[in-house]
């Protein structure tokens, strides 16, 4: 079971230092995308500039929940698990937070590989070893019948946030990246076509096959076992990459994974 350490609610950290909204910091496996199975440890901001109705970090972006963590305190933290040489920047999206970028500079500092996160729209000049970016889909708006509160309230918001060619371009010209898109199903493929030449029309970068990755929605072994064998064939028809939520299939559904 990964180890997971909660944010201290009560803990108030030095006025004079930068802090971060942390909703969960956890030493895990990573379980998806081009480093499926390294240990890792997991640093989860709180916020998030877009509303995915099957977000599988509910409390980072629905109802965000979370303490202010001091960089020394994160750092400490992220170093007391020795065996760990990759951290992960997740959320919500980490990039929204200014701090995010000290925090980063901090990490590579001592060495380690940083992945983040990010839903593709915002761009920051940050050492990051790989970006993992997901860009989201015309399926993950929330719209009323889809809404986890009902009332579709963030669908238009939404839907006009959720792409931003320019920051993706930017992204995949700075950094390694792998675009990781979650797949309700194969109508969603078109979409996923245009939006890989988009990109590729928008970067000067080259964007292989092999860094376009397709993962199953679903945030429990039973909801992934209904469309993983149909994403996986679906990778092997447009020749892409197929990524498993190994987290999922390991712990199910528990926090801090």
């Amino acid at each position: 079971m990964p180890v997971n350490s909660t944010p201290d609610q009560g803990k108030t950290p030095n006025a004079d230092g930068e802090t971060l909204p942390i909703n969960e910091l956890f030493y895990s496996l990573q379980g998806e995308g081009k480093l499926t199975g390294e240990p890792s440890v997991f640093v989860r901001t709180s916020g998030c500039n877009l509303r995915c109705w099957f977000c599988d970090s509910y409390h980072t972006s629905w109802e965000p929940t979370h303490a202010n963590m001091s960089l020394d305190d994160i750092v400490a933290e992220v170093e007391s698990h020795e065996n760990a040489e990759h951290v992960v920047l997740t959320g919500g999206e980490p990039l929204i937070h200014n701090e995010a970028v000290s925090l980063l500079e901090r990490l590579d500092d001592r060495g380690y590989h940083t992945t983040v996160e990010t839903n593709g729209t915002i761009y920051r000049d940050v050492p990051i070893d790989l970006a993992s970016i997901s860009p989201k889909l015309a399926s993950s708006a929330p719209t009323p019948d889809k809404d986890p509160k009902g009332n579709g309230e963030w669908a238009e918001r939404h839907d006009d946030r959720r792409i931003d060619l320019d920051a993706l371009g930017e992204l995949v010209d700075e950094y390694d990246t792998q675009l990781k898109f979650v797949v309700t199903g194969p109508d969603d493929m078109p979409e996923i076509e245009d939006l890989v030449e988009d990109i590729r029309s928008t970067a000067s970068s080259r964007v292989p096959d092999s860094d376009v990755l397709l993962m199953p929605e679903g945030t429990t072994r039973e909801e992934l076992d209904k469309n993983r064998i149909e994403v996986a064939e679906l990778a092997m028809e447009h020749g892409y990459r197929y990524t498993p939520r190994l987290h999922v299939d390991l712990w199910n559904d528990a926090p801090g994974t």
